[in-house]
């Protein structure tokens, strides 16, 4: 049975001790995570985008435009697949009222032919039931809550290589109202709605992007290029009001994509919105992703009667992601966290806002009950490229459809759930549940690759950054902070300039400084073990001999523990991957000894992976002075994944051996299955749990952990902080 440490159990206690009306505020907590390929099969390429959810919460149904289809999946305690409907073309947008959907699909043979239609789906016989033809590309449909219209964007897109994608660009989008009322589904009339000669920019190209209707069955249409919003009657088809989105200007913002976190810059921009949504009859939101030629990094609320901003997110959406660790760099000179999706519900007494942030991977929740000022509340990870967002406050429930898709890059887009609940976060994270697992105040932090204990520090953990961030910075977390802090930066120097490594592995010495594993490339650069003093600044580069060092590949160090001090310390690396000259199926644990400057070796037996993948070694920490501990990992993500396993090997009669001699090889014992605790909050099981520390000096220690989240690159991006109970 896992222990909690005892500073987190007084955490706990005091926090479910307390009033929960008074003291336990209500958050979501993801309770599931389905890839859609699971409609179909792991080999096709799919995407959950736009969902929707019958009345009850039960039945969620979701557009795959790449699939041509719509899918289905029941909705419980856990998703359930449950089949997919061919579609005419690409849906776009879905939305339900009673026992039907309806679906907007994409028929365009081009940019200037485009054409869609309107398919009514009966979702107890799964069968169309009617098609109406929209004369255009569509993209957003919104129904009235009273189930008497619905509102479809015909957006009729620009084709970005013409001209380098200026508008206009013909033909023009416009509006269409559907009245659903008649005999039958079969039998409803589409009114058409210009939105042309209304904005400064492109007048005849208004590109409608997303609709939203209010309780006074009023629509809001975004002209996302134009900048633009229109309001519209949906009784007599009517422009009642429209306005300029305006510009932001925001300071404390990163605009260079260079490995660092640097918000410094201030930029003003079109807001452009995306996604729109009625906070009340009279306040609108927006999800301010630019496209065109703008995006301002925000998400605004405007008062619709005026057309006034009575509130703007400023940088607040970017200091969220940096905060959670998950700040996505890389599209710092383009849009940032890029603020793409909104949706608006009341569940119960309290009305929330969700943002979705599509390059964070991340949305933002917010209290709106007052909706001119909104209040954050938390932020919750998602699936890569968050899209569709579905409050269903039947359930409780927030789903999500993470749209982006790559099975070569173990991405699998999916839908995940998010249940409201009053359980502390402090004890939800005792078992690994409940996020955010780790945050900062500030500090920009992600690419967690190796951890340590500190000695005599029954507190924290030191860290290390890969290179998906320069320079390398050694950093502080607490971890009997619920949720784990990182609280505190050191930068590595080297001749008194800041340098970056590939940090791959750190061990905190006795009496200060640090060891760091850096892993090469198998070419130019080398893997090196390199000496830190307390201050960050690099004392020596220490290579492997060239006998060992030739046979390097790509797969390198990829951890570093340290055994006593003084002149009996030893520095044990682990080699994440056979070599050229290794056994196939073992990879090299190497020992250092900073008295003597000897190297010597080992071999490690690798677990037999699955077809399709392979397994290395991730993390070497030291248990006592006679036992290692070793992460090892293979290379699957989600449902693919199958090894995270913690071994121990027992080194109190190991001899090894020096470059170019047979290595002993070791026997390990299996200590730990990461698996059930990656996948304890519902997440879809994280591939590179890289970091792994033992706290505490005595005869009972505490396991911890870290998953590396790649810096967003090509990886879901969540920063996820383990608490893996006691070591006896």
């Amino acid at each position: 049975m896992v222990r909690l440490c005892t500073g987190l159990v007084a955490l706990v206690l005091l926090v479910s001790a307390a009033p929960a009306e008074a003291s336990v505020p209500s958050r979501f907590q993801r309770f599931d995570t389905m890839s859609v390929f699971r409609n179909s099969s792991a080999g096709e390429h799919t995407a959950a985008e736009i969902a929707a959810a019958t009345a009850d919460g039960k039945l969620v149904v979701y557009t795959d435009s790449p699939g041509r289809r719509i899918g289905f999946a029941k909705a419980g305690q856990k998703f359930t697949p449950d089949g997919v409907l061919p579609m005419p073309g690409e849906p776009t947008s879905v939305d339900i009222i009673g026992g039907l959907a309806l679906v907007a699909v994409n028929t365009s043979k081009s940019y200037a032919e485009p054409s869609g239609v309107l398919v009514v789906v009966d979702l107890g016989r799964r069968d169309v039931v009617a098609t109406h033809d929209l004369g255009g590309q569509p993209d957003s449909i919104d129904i009235s809550k009273d189930g008497r219209y619905a509102a479809i964007a015909i957006e009729n897109e620009r084709d970005e290589d013409v001209n380098e994608g200026a508008i206009p660009q013909a033909p023009a989008g416009f509006l269409t109202i559907v009245d659903l009322v008649g005999r039958g589904p079969a039998s409803w009339q589409l009114r058409k709605v210009e939105l042309t000669g209304i904005a400064q920019v492109a007048p005849t190209d208004p590109e409608p992007e997303y609709v939203s209707i209010n309780g006074r069955d009023q629509v809001a249409v975004t002209l996302q290029e134009n900048n633009h919003i229109a309001i519209v009657d949906l009784r007599s088809s009517r422009i009642v009001r429209h306005f300029s989105a305006g510009t932001a200007t925001v300071g404390g913002v990163d605009t260079k994509d260079d490995g660092k976190f640097s918000p410094t810059e201030t930029i003003t921009a079109a807001r452009e919105p995306d996604a729109v949504a009625w906070l009340d009859d009279h306040t609108l939101g927006t999800a301010d992703e630019g496209d065109y030629l703008g995006g301002s990094r925000t998400w605004t609320i405007f008062d619709a009667d005026s057309g006034k901003v009575v509130f703007s997110s400023g940088n607040e959406l970017q200091q969220i992601a940096v905060r959670q660790g998950q700040y996505p760099d890389g599209r710092s000179d383009n849009k940032g966290v890029e603020p793409e999706g909104l949706a608006v519900a009341t569940f119960g007494r309290d009305r929330y806002a969700f943002v979705g942030m599509e390059r964070a991977n991340l949305v933002a929740v917010y209290d709106v009950s007052n909706p001119r000022r909104p209040r954050f509340l938390q932020a919750l990870p998602t699936g890569v490229g968050p899209e569709g967002l579905l409050p269903i406050p039947a359930t409780g429930t927030l789903v999500v459809a993470a749209e982006e898709d790559s099975a070569a890059d173990g991405i699998r887009s999916s839908l995940s759930g998010y249940r409201l609940t009053r359980t502390p976060l402090a004890l939800s994270l005792a078992h690994n549940q409940g996020t955010p697992s780790i945050v900062s105040d500030g500090i920009g932090f992600g690419a967690l690759s190796g951890l340590s204990g500190v000695p005599g520090n029954h507190r924290d953990v030191a860290a290390v950054t890969d290179s998906a961030y320069s320079p390398t910075r050694i950093l502080t977390i607490d971890t009997i902070s619920a949720p784990a802090k990182v609280r505190r930066e050191l930068t590595l120097t080297k001749d008194g300039k800041p340098v970056g490594y590939d940090g791959e592995g750190i061990a905190a010495r006795k009496g200060g400084g640090y060891w760091i594993a850096v892993e090469g490339d198998g070419k130019q650069k080398p893997n090196l073990l390199v000496e830190v003093g307390p201050d960050g600044a690099v004392s020596r580069e220490i290579p492997l001999p060239e006998a060992i060092a030739k046979t390097a590949t790509s797969n390198g160090f990829e951890g570093v523990t340290v055994i006593g001090g003084g002149r009996s310390e030893q520095v044990w690396l682990a080699v994440q991957r056979e070599w050229k000259a290794d056994k196939p199926g073992q990879a090299t644990l190497a020992r250092f000894t900073p008295a003597t400057g000897e190297w010597a070796f080992a071999a490690y037996p690798l677990d037999a992976p699955q077809t399709g993948a392979w397994i290395g070694l991730s993390e070497i920490t030291a248990l006592n002075d006679r036992t290692l501990l070793i992460l090892e990992r293979d290379n699957q993500r989600g449902d693919a994944a199958r090894t995270k396993k913690v071994y121990r090997v027992d080194i109190s009669g190991l001899t090894p051996v020096p470059a170019g001699a047979e290595k002993p090889l070791v026997s390990k014992k299996l200590t730990k299955d990461l698996v059930p605790a990656l996948k304890a909050d519902g997440a879809a099981t994280h591939d590179k749990p890289e970091g792994l520390a033992v706290i505490g000096d005595g005869p009972v220690k505490r396991l911890v952990g870290v998953v590396d989240n790649d810096g967003l690159d090509d990886a879901p991006g969540e920063s996820v902080f383990l608490r893996l109970g006691r070591l006896f």
